[in-house]
């Protein structure tokens, strides 16, 4: 299984939080990440999307449908997010657009074992793989990119 975590671009400060909007840079930042993430992601990849309007915003950017979930809202936790992607059980590609700290959070646990402190650029995305070797499970990261990157 893959598992792509994908933070929200760029938002504007204030209240209330779910309705926070990307800004220019934000709406920029979503464009160059879609346009890297496109020719990558297999047809059939799950998206699964906060409720917040700055994460809807930036899963637009891809042009493809996608399912709220609110497994990934802001107040949300790292093993509602994981059950929601269906990890590592779901055998395809799931892309997971949320928010810090609970993406850098899942992406410790699945790569260090411990659910940890770990940033992830405004836009910026993770790109885990699950696999088998040797009877042994393992997690790899195959991508790590910020939009000033792409």
């Amino acid at each position: 299984m893959d598992l792509i975590l994908w933070r929200h671009a760029d938002a504007i400060d204030g209240e209330p939080d779910l309705q926070r909007e990307l800004t220019a840079k934000g709406v920029r930042q979503a464009q160059q990440m879609a346009g890297w993430l496109l020719p990558r992601l297999p047809a059939d990849t799950r998206i699964l999307v906060s409720p917040a309007k700055r994460a809807q915003q930036t899963a637009h950017a891809l042009g493809r449908p996608f399912t709220t979930e609110p497994a990934l809202a802001p107040d949300s936790n790292v093993m509602s997010m994981l059950l929601a992607a269906d990890w590592p059980g779901a055998g395809d590609t799931v892309l997971l657009v949320g928010h810090q700290p609970t993406l850098g959070r899942a992406a410790m646990l699945l790569l260090a074992g411990t659910e940890a402190e770990l940033s992830i650029k405004k836009g910026g995305l993770m790109w885990l793989s699950n696999r088998v070797r040797q009877s042994t499970q393992q997690n790899v990261l195959r991508a790590a990119i910020s939009p000033d990157l792409v």
